[in-house]
C-alpha cells in the first residue's frame, strides 16, 4: 500500500514505515500532522486517482527534525571579463515519519 501526497508545491510517493524530508513546514518536532493532499491510492490492484484529491483518505505522519540540507555551491564566471561570483544556499526541510495510511472514510 502507498500513497502519493503533495507538500511544499512537490509529490511524494510514500508507504508506512517510511521517512521523508519534504519543504520547511510550521510544526514542532515531535507532533503528529495528517496530511489530506493525496493525490493517488494504491492498494495491491486496486489504484485510486483523485480529482484533484482522493477524499476521505489521509496519511498520519510524525516530525522527526527540522533541518538544513547540505550547502550547494553556485559559481558564475566569465573568462577572459574579471567577473566572478560565488554564493551558496541551504534549503530547509523537515523530516517526516509515516505512520500510517488511513482509508476509513474513503469513498470511490
Amino acid at each position: 500500500m502507498y500513497a502519493v501526497i503533495k507538500s511544499g508545491g512537490k509529490q511524494y510517493r510514500v508507504q508506512t514505515g517510511q521517512t521523508v524530508k519534504v519543504e520547511k513546514l510550521p510544526v514542532a518536532e515531535g507532533a503528529s500532522l495528517d496530511i489530506e493532499a493525496v493525490l493517488l491510492f494504491a492498494d495491491g490492484e486496486q489504484l485510486i486517482v483523485g480529482d484533484p484529491y482522493v477524499k476521505g483518505v489521509k496519511v498520519e505522519t510524525t516530525v522527526k527534525s527540522q533541518g538544513r540540507a547540505p550547502k550547494v555551491g553556485i559559481v558564475k564566471f566569465r573568462r577572459r571579463k574579471h567577473y566572478r561570483k560565488q554564493m551558496g544556499h541551504r534549503q530547509s526541510y523537515t523530516e517526516l515519519r509515516i505512520d500510517a495510511i488511513n482509508t476509513a472514510n474513503m469513498t470511490q
